[in-house]
């Protein structure tokens, strides 16, 4: 089975949201390993003197336990265009560093810079991000995505955006669309205008 992965957001020596990691991963493990004690976040992670300034990506990778922590440094994806594509089987609902179904979907990208991935004909995430969906006053994210991101509950939780279904359909009903995930804040997030979109 392939190794799950948490990627945090280490800023100024800071992991940011640590708390939402934690609840995912106790997810996780209380599918997968029941019966196992639960990695503990904070202790598992320690921050190096080389990496107290500036933004990082942490990425604990685990089964029952540990298997090993990688810190880089974060340099964010230029993206303004996305493509449509769709798959009807697509599972990603816990975090594999196993992405190859995604990977083959990403590859349908042609010469967009990411993707809608749509699944029995609701809008689900982009390659590597979950999606939000602004129509002219608010936004809003699909009930339907394939993984629960971390900054996607944060931002729920204070009202910032909304649940919504969205069907494939409904899409080009929206002015823009943006991408976040744990390493991007919802005030940077890449935003692609709706007629950027190819279906």
């Amino acid at each position: 089975m392939s190794l799950l992965v948490e990627s945090l957001k280490l800023k100024n020596g800071v992991v940011q949201n640590l708390e939402y990691h934690q609840t995912r991963l106790n997810r996780a493990m209380n599918e997968l390993f029941p019966d196992v004690e639960k990695i503990d976040l904070a202790k598992a992670i320690v921050v190096p003197e080389n990496c107290v300034s500036g933004v990082f990506k942490v990425r604990v990778l685990y089964g029952s336990s540990v298997g090993n922590i990688e810190i880089e440094p974060y340099t964010f994806r230029t993206i303004h265009s996305l493509k449509v594509v769709r798959h009807e089987s697509v599972d990603y609902h816990l975090k594999y560093t196993d992405r190859q179904i995604l990977q083959q979907l990403f590859a349908q990208s042609e010469n967009c810079d990411d993707i809608i991935i749509v699944k029995n004909g609701f809008a689900t995430d982009s390659f590597a991000a979950n999606l939000l969906f602004f129509d002219g006053k608010s936004w809003f994210t699909p009930t339907t995505p394939l993984l629960k991101g971390t900054k996607r509950q944060f931002l729920l939780d204070r009202g910032i955006i909304s649940e919504k279904e969205i069907r494939e359909e409904d899409i080009s009903g929206f002015q823009k669309v943006g991408l976040i995930n744990a390493m991007i804040d919802f005030e940077e997030m890449p935003i692609v205008l709706v007629a950027k979109i190819v279906c």
